[in-house]
């Protein structure tokens, strides 16, 4: 929805970058422009007041909502990191952005993509301690253990992609400055770099094989004694119920997951721009709108909490 100036001179230095955007339709970038505001405000109204929420009422204070509540903060910044540019694209028609500002992009976005894959993973080992050992729930997940899971998620969310930061801002881009997406992301960064590399990608795979295949693990095998344990539940009301803990989680760690790996756990050879902006479009924008929905609105005590602020608000 971004207008594809042929002459990439305009506003263009040797030290800027290019960003084609998501469309080339002039017709386009006006509705565009609002859609996404929307959609932003949508994220940090809708995160936002979730945190307020958990924060304010300490009723909720327990292990599950702490990470709701971290999550809703790394969905905040992990929008921001992208649609506050893309809606100034939007209306000042201005695609460019500096070598440092886009790297600077990229680090963070990969930081909070981060963060968010081990809160996804920390969510589901504390389903599996709530279902399949209740009775140990309180000496397994205490506060205290709950809170240095969430700080450990953003510790490795800012280490991890330093190392992809430090390495591509050595990389010369003597080729093309023109970077085929909506936001500065790696593979089209590596795609119209003259350098090697080789090592970069390297990084990538190792990097994201680990953490991702690590957090994936964990998710995966909780499910499986979550599911083993709902299994066995005999009456049906208890086994929807048990399910019901969980199954708003697990539609987003399949969405996160899966658009995670179609992105980035390939070679750069298979780089599809079209489809690969629609699918960064989901996990960019989707995710962090649907979280305060699948996670805490269709929660009984989520919505007392915000029956409660609101009474307060009104007096």
């Amino acid at each position: 929805m971004i207008i594809h100036h042929k002459d990439t001179s305009l506003n263009f230095n040797g030290t800027d970058f290019f960003i084609e955007g998501l469309s080339d339709a002039p017709e386009l970038q006006y509705p565009g422009f609002f859609i996404f505001l929307l959609i932003y405000l949508a994220i940090i109204f809708g995160n936002a007041s979730i945190f307020s929420v958990i924060c304010l009422n300490s009723n909720l204070h327990t292990p599950m909502y702490i990470f709701l509540m971290n999550l809703s903060l790394v969905d905040i910044f992990y929008t921001s990191t992208i649609l506050p540019k893309l809606l100034n694209m939007l209306l000042t028609k201005t695609n460019t952005i500096s070598f440092w500002g886009c790297v600077y992009q990229m680090y963070l976005f990969l930081a909070m993509a981060c963060a968010e894959v081990l809160l996804l993973s920390a969510m589901a080992y504390d389903r599996y301690v709530a279902i399949c050992h209740p009775l140990h729930y309180i000496s397994l997940m205490s506060l205290r253990q709950s809170a240095g899971m969430a700080v450990t998620s953003w510790s490795i969310g800012f280490l991890d992609p330093s190392g992809h930061a430090v390495l591509i801002s050595r990389l010369s881009f003597c080729a093309s400055r023109l970077i085929d997406h909506f936001f500065c992301d790696v593979i089209p960064l590596l795609k119209i770099s003259c350098s090697d590399t080789s090592e970069v990608e390297l990084i990538t795979y190792l990097e994201g094989s680990f953490i991702l295949s690590s957090a994936f693990l964990l998710t995966l095998v909780s499910y499986i004694f979550i599911i083993s344990t709902i299994v066995k539940i005999k009456s049906a009301e208890g086994r929807l119920k048990a399910f019901s803990t969980c199954s708003s989680h697990l539609t987003c760690v399949v969405i996160f997951y899966g658009t995670i790996i179609c992105l980035y756990m390939r070679p750069t050879t298979s780089y599809t721009p079209k489809q690969d902006k629609f699918v960064a479009l989901l996990y960019a924008i989707l995710v962090p709108v649907l979280n305060p929905f699948i996670y805490s609105l269709k929660n009984q005590e989520i919505k007392n909490a915000f029956m409660k602020f609101k009474v307060k608000l009104s007096y």
